[in-house]
């Protein structure tokens, strides 16, 4: 019997802070827990923003942390022809189209329709604008699913959520995005081919990607993917209430070494002493 595999997965478009020390800790102590093995994968399909020194740093606060993970690394910007590959089954399903609309665009749909449905994260829906329209990809694209014909391929989904069944909902989401104009892949898709291609079995993430399950369980489906245990963790938040984030210039590891904290002190700290 093949041990169980963990992974800590991050996407380092700026330094690392305490809810990822948080997440990969708990990876660690569960990976450890049930004798299996813990591994690193760089979430680096975001090229402009996850720069090489973004990723030498979050190696290095890991390393810092005491973490070890297997190597050799998995980089997903190095992956873009399994994505592709992916990509091309999909539309060869009828389940894929292209969508021109930009940011703005979709901006002034929620401004013009604030009673538009929403999904789990309070956007509105995708309309549906260009499932109307033969439009032809290009790198100033995107691609999304049809979900609802998706559903129909897929039938009621289900995931196991530390040890319980979980309902899954894609409706909800409308539309994903599949492969993002510019990028040509999404996180949706990457991680459910790597967490297979890397033979996956438990997956912890934070809370904040819970409903997002559903999207995965789709898309495991329809290419065939085998599904992991899931075990999403509460967040390390602000004092304000809100989840940490970079992009809010929250206190980051680094900031925490060069004020004088101890990689022992963040364990401590965050219940792993």
């Amino acid at each position: 019997m093949q041990p169980p595999v963990f992974r800590f997965a991050p996407s380092p478009n700026g330094r690392l802070h305490l809810g990822h020390a948080y997440s990969a800790l708990l990876n660690e102590r569960l990976a450890r827990e049930a004798g299996g093995r813990l591994l690193l994968r760089i979430e680096d399909i975001d090229r402009e923003r996850c720069t090489p020194e973004n990723i030498r740093a979050a190696i290095d606060d890991l390393a810092w942390l005491g973490i070890s993970f297997e190597t050799p690394v998995l980089h997903q910007s190095r992956r873009m022809a399994a994505y592709r590959e992916a990509i091309v089954t999909l539309m060869e399903m009828n389940l894929l189209y292209v969508c021109t609309c930009t940011r703005k665009d979709l901006a002034a749909f929620a401004d013009s329709h604030p009673d538009a449905p929403r999904d789990p994260e309070g956007q509105p829906l995708y309309p549906g604008t260009c499932r109307r329209v033969a439009h032809m990809f290009s790198a100033d694209s995107a691609l999304r699913l049809r979900m609802s014909e998706a559903i129909a391929r897929t039938g009621p989904l289900t995931w196991n959520e530390k040890g319980e069944s979980i309902s899954a909902h894609p409706e909800r989401w409308g539309d994903v995005i599949i492969a993002r104009k510019g990028i040509g892949t999404s996180y949706h898709l990457s991680v459910v081919i790597d967490d297979a291609f890397q033979d996956v079995t438990d997956v912890v993430r934070g809370d904040d990607l819970r409903e997002q399950t559903a999207i995965h369980r789709v898309l495991q489906t329809l290419l065939g993917l085998p599904a992991p245990r899931y075990h999403h963790h509460d967040l390390i938040r602000h004092d304000t209430g809100r989840k940490l984030a970079k992009s809010k210039g929250d206190e980051s590891l680094a900031d925490l070494r060069a004020a004088g904290a101890t990689a022992q002190e963040i364990r401590t700290l965050l219940g792993f002493g």
